[in-house]
């Protein structure tokens, strides 16, 4: 059974992910983002002109999401078999892979919220468009951190047979890295580093996709390749 959850919550985050798209795609998000330069009006449009749609499309990536705290939760399972007795990295990677959980569902509530009333004044909305993205896009902190404390464990286990191939690790840095330009999304309202600009939306956007996706994968490899053994004493 132990091992049955854990490989439907490897398989969360990659659906999550996917979900999460087709969610966007409905409410309107994607392919092209409302730009940090739209007016107060043109934001206003943007939440009413198909109200329904934009609800949908929000709650469906909004509950797709909730998939990603069950990746969260295995992730930190596989990373305490690296680690041993002293698993500090799993228990950060935990405690950052929650905070960007929350920062992931978060912003979309506050989409909700902008689309809930029409009648309410445009530069209200506005307000809560401008804080939904930049809740949603430059607070990157916890994203590097739940990736380099992946990295740094799938690193620094020296067992062996590695829980995960050590390309991952250098994979999980490099994603880490590919965030930190969403931060410059706090200067811009254009260009590619505004908050719907290439390096701060598609780049952060593309790699946790491709993230979730190999951590996923890669985590189900790994339990199928537990010994017999193991999985008995999992069920004793």
């Amino acid at each position: 059974m132990n091992r049955r959850i854990r490989l439907i919550c490897a398989w969360a985050g990659p659906a999550g992910i996917v979900g999460a798209l087709i969610g966007w795609l409905i409410a309107g998000v994607l392919p092209v983002p409302p730009a940090a330069s739209l007016t107060a009006d043109q934001i206003v449009d943007f939440y009413t002109v198909n109200p329904t749609a934009t609800r949908t499309g929000l709650l469906i990536a909004i509950l797709a999401l909730s998939g990603i705290g069950a990746l969260v939760a295995v992730i930190a399972i596989t990373m305490l078999s690296m680690e041993g007795r002293n698993p500090i990295l799993s228990f950060l990677q935990l405690v950052a892979g929650a905070v960007t959980w929350v920062l992931l569902i978060v912003p979309l509530v506050i989409m909700q919220v902008a689309t809930f009333r029409p009648d309410r004044a445009p530069e209200l909305t506005l307000m809560l468009n401008d804080l939904a993205w930049i809740l949603f896009i430059p607070p990157v902190g916890p994203f590097v951190v739940q990736n380099v404390a992946i990295g740094a464990a799938i690193l620094l286990d020296r067992s062996a047979v590695p829980v995960l191939p050590r390309w991952i690790g250098y994979l999980n840095l490099w994603v880490a890295f590919l965030f930190l330009p969403g931060t410059l999304s706090y200067f811009f309202t254009g260009g590619p580093f505004a908050w719907q600009g290439i390096f701060s939306f598609w780049l952060a956007l593309s790699a946790y996709a491709l993230w979730a996706f190999v951590m996923g994968f890669s985590i189900r490899a790994a339990i199928k390749r537990e010994p017999v053994d193991a999985l008995v004493e999992e069920t004793v």
